[in-house]
């Protein structure tokens, strides 16, 4: 009896949990009527305490571990019909060396700035026109670059390192393991699949292509999805069953990737013809997206209703916003403009934290990163062709390199998981940055 009993303890504390995480969530979305129906119900306290996305958060873990279990009871091909030569460490995602700044805990920063790290380059490779965009998979040990010529390359890291040795005894390492040709236009944006070997494409022609790099000889795509529109970024979901197109459509086009079928949010607010989506990207526990747009405006988006949460209007003036992305905390997003700024965003407050100047893009569409422990931001100078670093706490620069590109890079984007980015460059070329040790 004693044991039933303390079942019954238990049981009762797991349904209070749940019952204050549902009014919780209602009440934070506000759905004030819901939150109190539930609240008066179940006789949950409506100011009940639970942090924000506390539910979201729980629910996105819980999908992932169910993924997880599935995938290690049935082979990859059960999923997306494609090779089953995994590896088995694939996906599973390496802790970054330091957790996410908080940028409330500190008020009078100034004075305090860190030194970035020195880091050494190399040339990896080169596109037979400007390389557009790149993307690290989420563990770290992969990385894709598009090009404007329509064909992909995939590096892996280790090999790069390899490459990077002053003497490697075993000759010369060739990083570049496949090179993807399917598309007819320019490639856009890329994504890889948290689980599966699976690369993810979205260019000008309008389509979003699957590529199974598990395979050695595959070199087209074995799914695609047809969109209406230029397929400007992509943004794939933790859980990989749900993809997000930005496009020259001022709303984000969300497809069941099992399915295809594509979905259109219908709480949406006012967008003028000005509002393609030039970047859209999913937080971490995919429970909201944040999309860039060339009206300007940085908009926050319910990863589950897809019902906009808030719109930061004109977030970088008349010009266009090139990218946007959540914080590992999803409390701050970081955007980036053609107005020469870039600027850090309070999720909850739509309020601006930060503004990391002195460096001037006006011209291309390039985006603004963290690096892997969101202690330094990076972006690129145009006119002298130079990589600038700021402290992402007290937004300070402190570094301006040479970006060893003939003209300035057209994107960045740093590893996940170590001190390490890539740059593409509209002169075609891909360069490798690793932290000299």
């Amino acid at each position: 009896m004693e044991g039933s009993f303390e079942q019954t303890l238990q049981d009762g504390k797991l349904y209070r949990q749940v019952n204050s995480l549902i009014v919780a969530h209602l009440r934070d979305h506000n759905l004030t009527q819901a939150a109190s129906a539930a609240a008066s119900a179940s006789r949950t306290p409506l100011n009940v305490d639970v942090p924000p996305n506390k539910l979201m958060e729980l629910v996105a873990k819980g999908l992932a571990v169910e993924k997880e279990e599935m995938l290690r009871g049935s082979p990859a091909s059960a999923l997306y019909e494609f090779g089953s030569s995994v590896p088995s460490t694939f996906g599973s995602t390496q802790p970054s060396r330091a957790s996410a700044i908080d940028f409330s805990t500190v008020q009078d920063t100034k004075g305090s700035s860190k030194n970035f790290p020195k880091h050494e380059t190399r040339h990896l490779s080169e596109h037979k026109n400007v390389a557009r965009c790149a993307r690290f998979s989420a563990d770290g040990r992969f990385v894709a670059t598009g090009s404007a010529d329509m064909s992909i390359k995939l590096f892996e890291v280790a090999k790069i390192k390899q490459m990077m040795l002053p003497d490697s005894k075993d000759g010369p390492v060739r990083p570049v393991i496949r090179t993807f040709y399917d598309h007819i236009q320019p490639i856009n944006d890329l994504d890889f699949h948290p689980q599966n070997t699976v690369l993810i494409s979205g260019a000008k022609d309008q389509t979003i292509k699957f590529f199974d790099f598990s395979k050695l000889t595959a070199k087209k795509a074995f799914r695609v999805i047809q969109d209406t529109h230029n397929v400007r970024s992509i943004s794939l979901h933790p859980s990989g069953d749900y993809l997000l197109a930005g496009t020259d459509h001022p709303i984000a086009h969300l497809y069941d990737v099992n399915t295809f079928q594509c979905f259109l949010s219908a709480n949406v607010p006012e967008i003028g013809n000005s509002g393609a989506i030039n970047q859209v990207r999913y937080s971490a526990t995919g429970s909201m997206y944040v999309t860039a747009s060339k009206d300007g405006a940085v908009r926050l988006w319910d990863g589950v209703s897809a019902k906009c949460l808030r719109s930061i209007v004109s977030a970088h003036g008349t010009a266009e916003a090139t990218s946007a992305k959540f914080t590992k905390d999803e409390r701050y997003v970081l955007s980036c403009g053609k107005d020469s700024t870039v600027k850090l965003w309070d999720v909850g407050t739509g309020k601006l934290v930060k503004q990391y100047v002195g460096a001037t893009h006006m011209q291309l569409r390039c985006q603004a990163v963290f690096n892997d422990n969101e202690e330094f931001v990076l972006s690129i100078d145009e006119p002298s062709n130079e990589i600038v670093i700021w402290d992402a706490l007290t937004a300070e620069r402190v570094a301006r390199w040479p970006s060893n590109h003939i003209g300035p890079p057209r994107w960045l984007e740093h590893s996940p998981t170590e001190s390490a980015f890539i740059s593409c460059g509209t002169d075609k070329s891909i360069r490798f940055w690793k932290e000299t040790l």
